[in-house]
């Protein structure tokens, strides 16, 4: 049986930094200072191919039990992603096919694998379970809920009092989650604010079902570098645990001053050591960037951040593209050369003032450049390019 650690004060802060609320408080510190190995439940839907320093608040809760001994069962969620988490929408999820939820499925352990250790951890499909299961399997499921109570959840009573449909198969979602609870025998689950109605769901089914409640601890949802909303690529405000050294630098540096300390309780162990905003951001940049680019790459981002926008230096290594003409217009040659992802974000960003040719502001979205000789593009403050025909 494996060894767990039962150190009072590791337990307290496991409970405490980082955690919005713990359901139920005094069982689960009673049940971690058992030296019980507890099998601590994540479940994700595999959605998008890409993590964000959002999605890592959770999975870095998720180490810490597996440093103290627990058992980590992560969840891929590839039956469940076919419907769609309705947590926090505002409209029901487009439907996944096959191939993409196995595409990113792969690429989601892979990123996991910075955060966790996958080895350790226990992984499963929930198509193990429900791809064979029958109808009166899932009409034994619903007789387990009401749809008084299903409708309590805040996403539904909104959209239904806003007057946007709510799809029956979304009500079945929270139940099927549940059900992972079971299946898995899950002490504790692991989730975000917005999780908390379907991991309460896994404990009432589990009570229906005669098995022991799971615990839960939900951590609050990290809010994006625009200071507003959740962390969230589709609002192009989120931090990939992928990105390179230099552009998670950069982002990081972006953050809104008032969020300093909530992205070093949520993202770090450790806590904020200097008062002033700037030199807390540089110090939290260089510690995240080594979480996930390596140790030591923190102090070099640091090191080119300061070069370029301190001192305003071109970077060290700036990156060649070739675009295969010898004259473009300027929003051409920003798509071209992956500056701008679309002409339409290219003419915004040439509006903006934020585009340099050889130095010098360009302010004409349709200016004929010539690229028979390099040229040096800056796109935005961060985005340097040089361009050859």
């Amino acid at each position: 049986m494996t060894k767990t650690v039962t150190d009072k004060a590791k337990i307290e802060q496991l409970l405490s930094r980082g955690v919005e609320e713990a359901i139920v408080r005094e069982h689960l510190e009673a049940a971690l200072m058992s030296g019980k190995q507890l099998r601590v439940k994540f479940g994700a839907d595999p959605t998008a191919p890409d993590l964000h320093l959002g999605h890592a608040v959770a999975l870095r809760k998720l180490k810490q039990f597996q440093d103290l001994g627990h058992k980590v069962v992560l969840i891929i969620g590839d039956y469940t992603a076919k419907i769609g988490d309705p947590s926090g929408r505002s409209k029901t999820r487009p439907s996944l096919s096959d191939a993409e939820i196995v595409a990113n499925a792969k690429t989601y352990l892979a990123q996991v694998g910075k955060v966790l250790d996958i080895n350790s951890a226990e992984v499963r499909h929930n198509s193990e379970w429900f791809a064979d299961k029958r109808l009166d399997f899932i009409l034994s499921l619903e007789s387990r809920f009401t749809t008084q109570r299903i409708l309590e959840r805040d996403d539904f009573a909104k959209r239904i009092k806003e007057g946007v449909e709510v799809y029956s198969h979304e009500m079945v979602y929270p139940m099927l989650q549940a059900y992972d609870s079971v299946e898995v025998k899950a002490d504790i689950e692991i989730g975000g604010t917005d999780q908390k109605f379907n991991m309460l769901a896994g404990r009432d089914l589990q009570r229906h079902m005669g098995l022991p409640e799971q615990d839960v601890i939900t951590v609050p949802l990290l809010v994006g570098t625009d200071g507003e909303k959740k962390m969230s690529k589709s609002l192009g405000n989120y931090i990939g645990i992928t990105e390179d050294a230099n552009a998670m630098f950069g982002k990081i540096m972006s953050v809104p001053d008032a969020l300093i300390d909530q992205y070093y309780e949520l993202c770090t162990d450790v806590k904020r050591e200097v008062e002033d905003p700037r030199e807390a951001k540089l110090a939290l940049g260089a510690i995240i960037v080594d979480m996930y680019c390596g140790k030591g790459e923190g102090a070099k981002a640091r090191e080119e951040f300061v070069r370029v926008f301190s001192k305003k230096e071109k970077p060290a290594d700036i990156p060649e593209v070739h675009v295969g003409a010898e004259t473009l217009t300027l929003v051409e040659l920003l798509v071209a050369a992956g500056a701008a992802k679309s002409k339409t974000a290219a003419r915004r960003l040439v509006e903006q003032g934020g585009v340099r040719i050889d130095d010098e502001r360009m302010h004409d979205p349709e200016a004929q450049i010539s690229v028979q000789k390099p040229r040096l593009l800056q796109a935005g403050p961060r985005k340097f390019v040089k361009v050859l025909k």
